[in-house]
C-alpha cells in the first residue's frame, strides 16, 4: 500500500491574536478524493513537527496562504533531496503557480474531486507524473463533492485549554461577489454553486462535534437558498459560525434557529447601516466579531481610531484587526502595481499584519502604528481572553437549552452548567475567576 505524505505547512498567526488551531479544511477535503488504497500520513505542522524519520512514499502539499509558500518550498526541498516526488495544491499554489511549479514536481491547480487527484496519483503510480495538471476554473460537478475526510485529523490537538473548538465545513462553493481585497473571483470565476442539501445535511451530521464553522465564501448569495439550507440543518441542533450572512430580518432569524452562534461582520465604516445591522445580528442572539481591514484609501489616523470608538460603542463581542495585504489576483493589487505602492512580495510577510504596499493617507510606519493601537484599544478594558471566554458560554448557554451540551473532557460538568447559568452577571473581577476556574 503506497504512503502519501498529506503536509499542511505551518504559518505565523497574528501576534496580537489569541493563539488556537482550528483543523485545515483544504486538506480534509483533498484527503476525500484519494484512492482507498494509499495509506494517508496528515502532518498539520501548526500543531505538530513533521517526523525527521517520516516514512512515506509521495508527498501531496497542501497550501492555503501565501505566507505558507516560503516554508512549503523548504519542504519541497527536503523530501525531493530524498527522491520522493512533491505535489502541491490548494489556493496559494493557484495563487503563485508559476513560483510554486519551480520548486514542486508537480501542481495540481483546481479542485480535486469527479477522480482529478485520482488520476494524478495514477500517473505517479506508473511514473508518468505531469508537472501540471489544470483544471483552474474547470469545476467538477458540484454533486461530486462528498464529506471531507476528518477521520485524518488528530481531534486533540485541535483545542484551546482542552476545550474543543470547531470543524470546518462547506455547503457551497464560489462567489458571486468581487470584493476588492479578495482573489476568490479570481480562483472560482463569480459562480455561486450550492450543493445538494441532503449531502450537506448527512455531512454535518456525520461530524462527531456540535460546533461547526460553516466557511462559504459568503452567506449572502441566494436568499432562497438559505432558507432552505437552515430550514435543512435544524433539526441536527448544531451550534454554528460563519461569515457575513444576508442581512435580512428573516434570514437572519432563521440562522439563529437553525444554531448560529456567531458570525464575522465586515465592519467598513461607522455608518448607521453597519449599526443596524450588528444590531439586527445581537437582537437574535448571535454574537457578532467584527471583521476590520485597516489601510484601505479612505482611512488616516482619525478614521482608525473612530472606527475603532464606534466598535467598542456598538459593543461587538470580539473584533479582528487586519492590514490590507497586496495578495496576487485581487482587485486591489491590480490597482496597487499600476501606482507602484507594493513595497516588496516577501511572502513571509503576507500575513496581514505586515505592510506591504504604501498607503495613501499615512506612511506605512504610521500604518503599522495605528494597527497596533487598534487591537490594544479595543482590548484594553477587557482582554481578548475574557471576550473569547464571553462567547464561548453563549454557545454553552444554547446547548444546555436544547439539550446538546455534552461537558469539556478536562472540566466537571457542574462547574460549566454553573458558568453558562451566570453569564449575565457583568463584574470583571468576578467573571475573571469564573474564566480561570473553568480553564485551569
Amino acid at each position: 500500500m503506497p504512503k502519501i505524505g498529506l503536509i499542511y505547512p505551518k504559518w505565523p498567526k497574528l501576534p496580537e491574536q489569541t493563539e488556537f488551531h482550528l483543523p485545515p479544511h483544504g486538506p480534509v477535503c483533498l484527503a476525500a478524493t484519494i484512492p482507498e488504497d494509499y495509506e494517508i500520513i496528515f502532518i498539520d505542522e501548526n500543531v505538530e513537527p513533521i517526523p525527521e524519520n517520516i516514512d512515506v512514499d509521495v508527498v501531496a502539499l497542501s497550501m492555503m496562504l501565501t505566507c505558507q509558500i516560503p516554508r512549503g518550498k523548504e519542504i519541497a526541498k527536503h523530501f525531493r533531496k530524498k527522491g520522493i516526488k512533491v505535489i502541491s495544491g490548494g489556493i496559494a499554489t493557484m495563487l503563485h503557480a508559476k513560483e510554486v511549479s519551480t520548486f514542486v514536481d508537480s501542481v495540481f491547480l483546481g479542485e480535486a474531486e469527479d477522480g482529478r487527484f485520482e488520476r494524478t496519483l495514477r500517473d505517479w503510480e506508473a511514473g508518468k507524473l505531469k508537472p501540471i495538471y489544470d483544471y483552474f476554473r474547470n469545476h467538477p460537478p458540484i454533486e461530486s463533492i462528498g464529506p471531507a475526510r476528518r477521520d485524518i485529523l488528530k481531534k486533540e490537538l485541535y483545542t484551546y485549554r482542552g476545550i474543543r473548538m470547531v470543524d470546518l465545513v462547506h455547503a457551497s462553493r464560489g462567489c458571486k461577489f468581487n470584493c476588492f481585497p479578495c482573489c476568490t473571483a479570481y480562483l472560482g470565476g463569480r459562480v455561486f454553486r450550492p450543493r445538494p442539501l441532503d449531502k450537506v445535511v448527512e455531512e454535518m451530521a456525520q461530524i462527531d462535534n456540535n460546533r461547526l464553522f460553516i466557511v462559504d465564501n459568503s452567506l449572502a448569495q441566494d436568499k432562497k437558498w438559505l432558507l432552505e439550507l437552515f430550514e435543512a440543518i435544524k433539526p441536527l441542533k448544531k451550534k454554528w459560525i460563519s461569515h457575513p450572512m444576508l442581512d435580512d430580518e428573516e434570514v437572519i432569524s432563521k440562522a439563529a434557529e437553525a444554531g448560529c452562534w456567531y458570525v464575522y461582520q465586515a465592519v467598513i465604516d461607522t455608518s448607521e447601516v453597519i449599526r443596524d445591522r450588528i444590531k439586527r445580528l445581537k437582537d437574535h442572539g448571535i454574537g457578532v466579531e467584527a471583521a476590520v481591514l485597516l489601510g484601505t484609501d479612505n482611512q488616516d489616523e482619525d478614521y482608525i481610531k473612530r472606527l475603532v470608538d464606534f466598535l467598542l460603542e456598538i459593543d461587538v463581542d470580539m473584533a479582528e484587526f487586519t492590514i490590507l495585504t497586496p495578495f496576487p489576483h485581487t482587485p486591489i493589487t491590480a490597482k496597487y502595481e499600476r501606482e507602484g505602492r507594493i513595497l516588496h512580495k516577501d511572502w513571509s510577510k503576507y500575513t496581514t499584519a505586515e505592510v506591504c504596499f504604501i498607503p495613501k493617507r499615512m506612511s506605512p510606519e504610521k500604518l503599522k502604528e495605528m494597527y497596533i493601537y487598534a487591537w490594544r484599544t479595543f482590548y484594553k478594558d477587557e482582554p481578548q481572553e475574557l471576550k473569547m471566554a464571553r462567547l464561548f458560554f453563549k454557545v454553552v448557554q444554547k446547548e444546555i437549552q436544547d439539550g446538546t451540551y455534552k461537558p469539556a473532557r478536562l472540566t466537571p460538568r457542574r462547574r460549566w452548567t454553573h458558568l453558562a447559568q451566570n453569564q449575565n452577571k457583568t463584574q470583571k473581577e468576578e467573571y475573571g475567576n469564573k474564566v480561570s476556574i473553568s480553564f485551569n
